[in-house]
């Protein structure tokens, strides 16, 4: 039986917003669209060669009940938590925290020799069962990534999930997901299964590519930087096409969790109790539930 092309839902340009202790950033979709992008909050995009622009940081601030993950390209960001925790991520490297039932953790851009940064950070909900699990982390250095190579000099980098029979090294995510970096040159095409139902998301970082095979009618899925797009959730594949100039896109997918949400701020729950407990917590100081590590 021929596997159908699933159809371009939305296109919409990521939009600038300030953050953190005034990061200037693009946020590609956030609180109010959660649904439709369920499991995942949350995109935003930080791209700049201005240090001006992202040294006020993400000061000391809590999370519980998500996970972020953060993918740097450029640049540099030191981070410490409630547990302990210190460290870096640089240049092509990734980290995903899981916060589950609480952390407070600082993320704190660096400067330098080029001035230049780019990442992202994706914020992906966890189950009423699993909000408040232990909080974990798992750092990937470029090496812990596999590229694969596709037809025609395409490539993918794969953080989770499986492309092309290799899977990615973050395993063990309730919620299913992928998330790949996709580079195609001109003329090439990149088609992947997407499991039934699954959320599926791209996000334009360079160039333009056709994120459709045109029968959706609205837009043809032509899509620049800085676009994101949202797929409908009938079909089996995804079909995106470099006719004219090489293009890059992360895309991600996964299992929507059609829970109720509470959120505010860095903290996700389910209803507004345990959303007011959260912050009644933060106030006396029982918000972190696991230990400092010697």
């Amino acid at each position: 039986m021929d596997m159908a092309v699933r159809r371009v839902k939305r296109v919409c340009s990521s939009v600038p917003t300030l953050e953190g202790a005034g990061v200037r950033l693009r946020r590609a979709f956030g609180n109010s669209q959660t649904p439709e992008f369920d499991p995942f909050l949350l995109l935003d995009e930080f791209h700049t060669v201005n240090p001006d622009d992202y040294m006020p940081g993400f000061p000391w601030h809590p999370h519980r009940g998500m996970e972020t993950i953060t993918y740097i390209i450029e640049g540099l960001v030191e981070h410490s938590d409630s547990m302990g925790n210190a460290g870096t991520i640089g240049a092509g490297e990734v980290q995903w925290m899981t916060a589950g039932s609480g952390i407070i953790h600082q993320e704190m851009p660096q400067e330098t020799g080029s001035g230049a940064m780019w990442g992202f950070q994706v914020w992906a909900n966890l189950p009423a069962a699993q909000k408040m699990m232990a909080p974990r982390y798992r750092s990937l250095k470029p090496s812990d990534m596999p590229t694969v190579a596709l037809a025609l000099g395409a490539e993918a980098k794969v953080i989770s999930g499986v492309l092309e029979g290799v899977q990615g090294p973050v395993r063990d995510i309730v919620t299913d997901p992928e998330f790949f970096d996709v580079s195609l040159p001109a003329n090439c095409a990149f088609t992947h299964n997407v499991k039934p139902d699954y959320t599926a998301i791209a996000y334009v970082l360079d160039g333009q590519a056709l994120f459709d095979d045109g029968s959706s009618g609205k837009h043809n899925g032509a899509c620049k930087a800085r676009d994101v797009v949202l797929y409908e959730r009938e079909g089996d594949r995804v079909c995106i096409t470099s006719p004219d100039a090489p293009a890059r896109f992360l895309y991600l997918s996964g299992r929507p969790l059609g829970e109720p949400i509470a959120w505010q701020g860095p903290i996700v729950m389910n209803t507004e109790e345990e959303l007011r407990e959260a912050f009644r917590e933060l106030q006396d100081g029982t918000f972190v539930r696991h230990e400092q590590r010697s």
